[in-house]
């Protein structure tokens, strides 16, 4: 089992290298990831590299594909 590290993510540079971290722990390539998601490599890899206009509901795919839960606090 993948230790848990909670992580402060402000930018979609910071939620796209937590999946990356995640894909790469878990072994995985992009295209691994890509396959599993139904998105294209090249949207994996955009979405690694902190690219704002992500589609939200795509990186959330992701993430929950990922096994990375997001949570909200104040």
């Amino acid at each position: 089992m993948i230790p848990y590290t909670p992580l402060l993510l402000q930018t979609p540079a910071d939620l796209g290298r937590a999946i990356r971290d995640r894909r790469l722990a878990l072994g995985l390539t992009q295209a691994d990831v890509a396959m599993q998601s139904g998105v294209s490599t090249p949207t994996v890899s955009a979405i690694e590299n902190g690219k704002e206009t992500a589609r939200i509901g795509l990186v959330l795919q992701i993430c929950r594909d990922l096994g990375l839960q997001l949570t909200a606090g104040v």
